[in-house]
């Protein structure tokens, strides 16, 4: 009798053990990697839920930027941590393509994450310095690239301006060289000063140097055109159909974080996005809000990797 009861306790507590520790947590601050140095928009996604979840939990989420190797660095540690909740990834799309670009990046991204939610997508922006006349459009860009090599700027290897590059040198089979820079403040600087002539860059923080006159805009990567930039076409319209590449922003935990942990994670995290500060900072950063589910979220993570696996292959674009 007594080792049946023991044995229905083991049960009961096995059943309110999971909705306990979502209850009870955070306990402790919560340490969310940013794989990109300080000031680009992964930073900013991350700095901005860190604030706002630090008020709903009452402790602290504390941003660490742990840069390097197109963010393989900063990824892969948090691959390797303790799969409780304390320590979080702020994602970009470099976590899809980077495993087809690197030859070991210490990390899978479907097996060695959970997904918890994308926070948003922006756009790339294709730019050029004003000394490179006669460049006003994608097929002009494609002509001048037929007839020399282009170099072109990016933020980092495997990061949507990127991977924005391989994927229009595999469509029109143009020689174009990425030229990766370490974030964006850099890659922009060389666009800036003319060091590099063409760049595919990311929006928030490209649109001031636009509007300023010192950066020309080509056209951008979202399936539509852009509010901030009104009169820029998007690849898709000018000539590429179907061309679309997301700058995506999303958090995941280790694999093997309790589902009940993400799912408080992810309600919290649309908590936040709910809220009217936090949508207007977020498309004053030109950030489509999407929150979508975990399941969602690890769909389009496996989609997305099968994806940039194809254009890496047709590119050539590895990096050893």
């Amino acid at each position: 009798m007594m080792q049946t009861f023991r044995w229905l306790a083991a049960l009961a507590l096995a059943a309110v053990l999971p909705a306990a520790l979502a209850q009870q947590y955070p306990a402790r601050p919560v340490r969310m990697v940013v794989p990109f140095p300080a000031g680009g928009p992964a930073d900013l996604v991350a700095r901005l839920l860190s604030a706002k979840l630090g008020e709903i939990w009452g402790q602290p989420l504390v941003v660490e930027n742990r840069g390097g190797a197109g963010g393989n660095i900063g990824t892969a540690a948090v691959a390797k941590a303790a799969p409780d909740g304390y320590t979080l990834l702020l994602t970009t799309s470099g976590l899809m393509s980077n495993p087809s670009l690197y030859k070991d990046t210490g990390f899978d991204p479907v097996r060695d994450f959970a997904p918890v939610t994308v926070v948003g997508n922006s756009a790339t922006v294709v730019v050029r310095h004003p000394s490179l006349a006669g460049v006003d459009t994608m097929k002009d860009l494609e002509r001048l690239a037929h007839r020399s090599k282009v170099d072109f700027a990016t933020p980092g290897i495997g990061l949507a301006g990127h991977l924005s590059g391989e994927l229009f040198k595999t469509i029109t089979h143009v020689d174009m060289q990425p030229i990766p820079f370490a974030g964006a403040a850099p890659a922009i600087a060389s666009v800036l000063s003319g060091q590099v002539k063409v760049g595919f860059m990311a929006v928030p923080t490209t649109v001031p140097h636009i509007k300023a006159g010192k950066l020309v805009a080509i056209a951008v990567t979202s399936p539509k055109r852009l509010a901030v930039l009104p009169d820029v076409p998007t690849v898709a319209e000018s000539g590429y159909p179907g061309f679309q590449v997301d700058n995506m922003y999303g958090v995941l935990a280790p694999a093997g974080t309790p589902a009940t942990v993400v799912r408080k994670l992810h309600g919290d995290i649309l908590r936040v996005l709910e809220r009217p500060e936090v949508r207007k900072a977020l498309d004053g950063a030109t950030i489509d809000i999407v929150g979508n589910s975990p399941e969602e979220f690890a769909d389009y993570i496996r989609a997305e990797t099968a994806k940039w696996a194809e254009v890496v292959k047709a590119s050539g674009a590895k990096v050893e």
